[in-house]
């Protein structure tokens, strides 16, 4: 992996860093040097604000997924930033569509991340936490069952109550984060805040990522861009309502390896 933005000084103007290689460096990264590269902003927790990143993969094409799935558009390196994002938050949204298809489970400890979760007061895995409006989930799932700290469902105030009373039955905790039936995205990060959960990284899929983004409430987007061509009809990364004028996002890094491109945007 190598840094091409910001572009690091010459090794001759400055000492080599393990978070700034070379221009022209080209290996495998530590976890730590990841973790340095894709550090939460000190804006992150200040004042009991959450930050809200997204993590995402498309094709060269748009494509943000192959039959139904993200993982054919992935590659070990994806997969070690993938990993990286998991260990520096403290909880992941994702939306119950994406936890259908994707087959998703309880985020697990991972020793590297150790010790550096432990000086922020972070629990050992990040919480999963799904969105979902009618609760129509796999309650005897191990992401219910077996996780090593609750998962979280975030849900409408008229979320059905026998589907709200199977949630906590199977250990999850319930917030509410919105009116009616429906999850109002404008009001997650404030909700996930109040219980203390500030860095936090979403998923997906499309159609939650697109909630986030029309609601202003997306601070960052990490996009993998694969060197791959998929075609079909795939949803584009972010899919709902149309914004009245396209949100601006400045560039924060760029990384790339074997031809796949890890971005870091902020919004303005």
């Amino acid at each position: 992996m190598r840094r091409l933005f910001p572009v690091p000084l010459p090794s001759s103007s400055a000492p080599a860093s393990p978070s700034s290689p070379s221009v022209s460096e080209d290996r495998t990264w530590e976890l730590e040097e990841l973790a340095e590269a894709y550090a939460y902003p000190e804006a992150a927790g200040s004042g009991g604000r959450a930050w809200l990143r997204a993590n995402m993969v498309s094709s060269l094409d748009g494509a943000a997924h192959h039959d139904g799935r993200s993982q054919p558009l992935s590659s070990a390196a994806d997969m070690r930033v993938f990993g990286t994002l998991r260990g520096l938050a403290d909880a992941v949204v994702v939306g119950a569509e994406t936890v259908r298809q994707e087959g998703y489970r309880p985020a697990r400890a991972r020793e590297a991340f150790a010790a550096r979760r432990a000086a922020r007061g972070q629990g050992p895995a990040p919480v999963i936490a799904i969105v979902s409006a009618g609760l129509d989930l796999d309650f005897t799932l191990p992401l219910f069952r077996e996780p090593l700290v609750p998962t979280i469902v975030l849900t409408g105030a008229d979320a059905p109550a026998d589907r709200v009373a199977a949630a906590r039955a199977a250990g999850a905790e319930v917030l509410v984060a919105g009116e009616g039936r429906r999850v109002d995205p404008a009001r997650v990060p404030e909700v996930l805040a109040a219980r203390g959960l500030t860095r936090l990284l979403t998923e997906g899929g499309p159609r939650l990522l697109g909630q986030f983004a029309a609601a202003g409430v997306l601070d960052e987007l990490c996009l993998t861009l694969a060197p791959l061509v998929a075609g079909g009809t795939a949803d584009r990364i972010v899919s709902g309502p149309g914004m009245p004028v396209p949100e601006r996002f400045v560039l924060a890094s760029l990384l790339e390896e074997g031809g796949f491109l890890f971005s870091r945007y902020h919004r303005i």
